[in-house]
This record gives C-alpha cells, structure tokens and sequence, in this order.
C-alpha cells in the first residue's frame, strides 16, 4: 500500500524550483533525444560531404549552404513551400472556424455532423493522400468519371499544387474544428443574450463577441496548422503526386528526403533539412511576435 503522506511529505521536503525542474525532467529527456541530438547530427552533417555507406568524408563548411541558396531547383522549392503552407493555414483555420460555428448552432443531430466533421482528422496523411489521388486520377477516379470536363489534375503543375491544398486542408479541418466547437462551447451564454437585449444582429454577435473569444484558439491553430503544413505532409506528397509535375509540389520536407535517400546527397539534404528548420522556426517566431499582439486572452 502507498502511503500518500509521506509521499507527500518527500515532496514537500524539496525545493519548488528543483520540483518543477524534476516533474520537467521526462520532457526535456524526450525533447533532447528526439529534437536536440538529431539537429545537432543534422547541422554537423551539413558541414561535411558525405559518400553512401561511407559516412563523413571531407569537411567542406558552409559549401553545402551556398550550393543551396544559389540552386533554382531550391528557390522553386521554397516558393512552393511557402505557397502550399500559407494556403493550408489560412484557408484550413477560416473554413473549420465557419464549419465550427455552423455546427454549433444546429440543435438537432448536432453530435453526427461534429463527429463527421472531424474523422478525417483520424486518417494518415499517406492514406489521405491516396484517396484523393483515386478520386481525382484521370483514368479510374471518381470525380474524373463523373465530372462533364475531363482534367489530368496530376499533369498539370498548378492544377496538382491546388489538389494537394486541398486534400492537406481537407485532412487537418477535424483537428481545428475540435478545438473551435470546444472554444465556442466555453463562451458564456449570457455574453450573447446581452448583446441580442442591445440589438445586435448575428453578424455583430460574431464579430464583437464571437471571434475576439476564440483569437487564442485561433493564433495556436494558425502556428500548429502552419507546422504541419510544412513537416507532417510528406506521406501526402509521397502519395499524391510524388512532388511532381515538374518540382510544382516538391515541398521543402520532400525535396530533403528526394536529394537524400534517392539522390544520396547526404550532407546537401543535412542542410536542407537546417534551413528548413529556421525557415519554420522564422515564421514562428513572427507569429508570436506580431500576431499575438491581436490576441485577447480572457
């Protein structure tokens, strides 16, 4: 049997700052052995020129760094990668929050059109990937087959790059709807009513009241929406359109898998996956430098 006084007794005996780095202590394991440790083999990779199955052969510095910045191949990459990001963010955080407060009004069988709205959230990015690659292949998918205008989605650079916004957007709306229907669920309902005693119409109720509610749900969907636009998509591209046709979908994730693992540039892709990461980290800190200024917590 545990005694739970001397339990907390022991833990009473510690100091608070030595507690609340002990209780912090799996984290920062978790974070360093997953996070730290591959970004530091990354960046120490990067200075090297690697040969397949034999490791780090010559440092050549910041070579890697500058063959990549002045590579059109990788410009072309990191334009598309900011385009396909910045679409699923935005588009991705306005439909789920219009989706969110539809829902939220409807009384009846409100619970199945919650649930229906947010499965898609349960599906891997790969199998997301490949469903919508049946649905729209010009050959055997379904949309194709039924549509009166034939289009070769997959052929096609901007057509593909539209398509893969799409299914990315469709994959992530249950997770943002999730946490807006819980944000919307949590506004006191006295909030309302005042306003409509003021004579407020629907449209001021949401601007006025509504919205500045959910801008902390808002900021963190826009921040977290925009990380896995840019990390977690790789089984989508890998599936949908292989990061064709011509590199109009090969995002920064799958041009660093592409030039390491198929390519076998080893210490080029190290540095891809580096400027990767202080291209999101960039991002992220603009967001909460600026953007969090809108913010109205309660």
């Amino acid at each position: 049997m545990i005694n739970f006084d001397k339990v907390q007794k022991w833990f009473g005996s510690f100091d608070s700052s030595l507690l609340a780095y002990l209780f912090a202590l799996p984290q920062l394991a978790v974070i360093s052995i997953f996070f730290i440790y591959p970004t530091a083999l990354s960046l120490r990779s990067s200075l090297f020129r690697s040969v397949p199955f034999r490791g780090l052969v010559e440092f050549i510095g910041i070579r890697n760094f500058i063959d990549l910045l002045t590579s059109s191949s990788y410009h072309q990459s990191l334009m598309v990668s900011a385009i396909f990001a910045l679409s699923v963010t935005i588009i991705g955080v306005g439909v789920s929050l219009v989706l969110a407060t539809l829902t939220d009004r409807i009384a009846k069988f409100a619970g199945f059109y919650r649930a229906a709205l947010i499965w898609p959230y349960a599906i891997s990015p790969t199998i997301a990937g490949v469903v919508w690659g049946f649905l729209f292949h010009p050959t055997y998918g379904v949309v194709s087959y039924y549509s009166p205008i034939r289009i070769d989605w997959l052929s096609n650079g901007w057509q593909a790059l539209f398509l893969l916004v799409v299914a990315a957007t469709w994959r992530q709306l249950g997770y943002n709807i999730a946490f807006y229907v819980a944000g919307l669920q949590s506004i006191p309902q006295s909030l309302e009513e005042a306003a409509v005693v003021d004579g407020a119409n629907g449209w001021q109720r949401f601007w006025r009241i509504t919205f500045p509610m959910l801008t902390p749900i808002t900021f963190f969907l826009l921040t977290m929406n925009f990380i896995y636009a840019s990390f977690r998509t790789f089984g989508m591209v890998h599936a949908l359109t292989g990061g064709g046709p011509a590199g109009f979908t090969n995002i920064l994730i799958y041009k660093v898998y592409t030039n390491g693992f198929i390519d076998l540039k080893l210490g080029y892709s190290a540095a891809q996956s580096v400027m990767l990461l202080v291209f999101v980290a960039g991002i992220s800190w603009f967001q909460f430098r600026y953007t969090e200024r809108r913010v109205a917590y309660r």
